[in-house]
């Protein structure tokens, strides 16, 4: 008998822990009660546990306090989305959304713990990180700064996936997701009566000019095989029906593959979006903010993750990644400082299931087990490798 035998009967108490945290979600950096039942649920399994790291992050450990050390990280918190799912564990905080599946990954580094914590002979050190702000793309950045990597040797993590099926999960080596960054733009005009156009330069038109151009202007100028998204999520702009305003504000996101050119794109963007402003007789302000990079997945722990698994699994069950995702994961910012691969976990139950951050979107719970099994059996593969005789 191993630990993952156990994970059967543990399983009914993680899935009811996991509708808890659903119907209870908290936003980057308020994960508070999340963090305090994960605290609570650690420690009464025998880890070693600090809170505060990183803000309102949890970091756990088990094993020898010194050689090999191994890690699993995990994130917590939701997203300001209005749930529209009608399920009965839905969220009770109006605006507030499990919507990108941290509550499944919580449950999901809850259920290496039970299984981790029953190894009376663990051969090397594990640490546990539980991340706030994964949304801000600032909770890892907070948790590195802390120290939450320092002595890490491998770092493993796992994200939820609406186009594979529950049961299934998807390996890729090398990169697999995008650089980002968040652009803001505040496009200045001058304000005059709305039946006089002519005597104002129109805020609103030059923004939405420079929403429009901008999408056209990157399928003209930039390399097509090197893929460039540039989407705008808010726009605040006026005051009256009738008033010409002088002032538009603009927020977006950008995604990239290619680190280089990434790096190139704030220049870019502002030098086009001044010359779509110029041109209607206004100007803006552009700033742009670095969000995170790449997520690198080291080939040798890929491996690893790879054939635990096809043993856990079956080979028809774990399925090649071929395409990045346009996505962004601040695992990317930990991944700075040690080497590590991020497993991606399906979800889609038998009538699909709605994408990432939708009103609707609702993980298939046989995924919950999965993610256990396949995580836990990779940590023990890297401990058992790294065994000192």
């Amino acid at each position: 008998m191993t630990v993952l035998d156990l994970l059967p009967e543990a399983l009914p108490e993680l899935i009811e822990l996991r509708r808890h945290l659903h119907a209870h979600p908290e936003l980057s950096g308020e994960e508070h009660q999340t963090a305090a039942l994960v605290a609570g649920e650690l420690r009464r399994i025998g880890w070693r546990v600090r809170e505060g790291v990183g803000r309102t992050g949890v970091l756990a450990e088990l094993g020898p306090d010194h050689g090999p050390t191994v890690g699993l990280r995990v994130d917590m918190d939701a997203l300001p989305v209005e749930e529209r799912t009608g399920l009965p564990h839905a969220s009770r905080h109006q605006g507030v959304m499990h919507a990108c599946g941290h509550d499944l990954h919580t449950c999901i580094g809850l259920g290496v713990a039970r299984l981790l914590a029953a190894d009376d002979g663990l051969a090397t050190r594990v640490r546990l990180l539980f991340q706030p702000a994964e949304e801000l793309a600032q909770g890892a950045v907070w948790m590195r700064d802390a120290g939450a990597v320092e002595g890490l040797d491998a770092l493993f993590g796992v994200h939820v996936v609406p186009n594979l099926p529950a049961g299934s999960v998807g390996i890729r080596s090398g990169c697999l997701t995008a650089a980002a960054g968040e652009l803001e733009i505040t496009v200045h005009g001058e304000g005059g009566h709305g039946a006089r156009p002519h005597e104002a330069v129109d805020a609103i038109w030059i923004a939405a000019r420079v929403v429009t151009e901008l999408q056209q202007t990157i399928a003209r100028r930039l390399d097509a095989l090197q893929p460039v998204v540039v989407s705008f999520g808010r726009i605040e702009g006026g005051r009256a029906f009738n008033v010409i305003t002088d002032r538009v504000r603009l927020l977006g996101t950008v995604r990239c593959l290619d680190l280089a050119l990434h790096e190139r794109l704030p220049g870019w963007i502002e030098e086009t979006v001044q010359g779509i402003c110029r041109a209607a007789g206004g100007d803006a302000d552009v700033r742009y903010r670095c969000i995170a990079p790449p997520v690198h997945n080291d080939p040798e722990l890929t491996a690893l993750m790879e054939r635990c698994a096809v043993e856990r699994l079956g080979c028809s069950r774990v399925v090649a990644v071929e395409q990045p995702s346009l996505g962004a994961e601040d695992f990317a910012e930990l991944l700075r400082d040690v080497p590590g691969t991020m497993l991606r976990l399906g979800v889609a139950g038998p009538q699909g299931c709605a994408p990432l951050h939708h009103c609707r979107f609702d993980p298939d719970e046989a995924s919950l087990p999965v993610g256990i099994e396949v995580l836990t059996a990779t940590l023990q593969a890297w401990m058992l490798e790294r065994q000192t005789p």
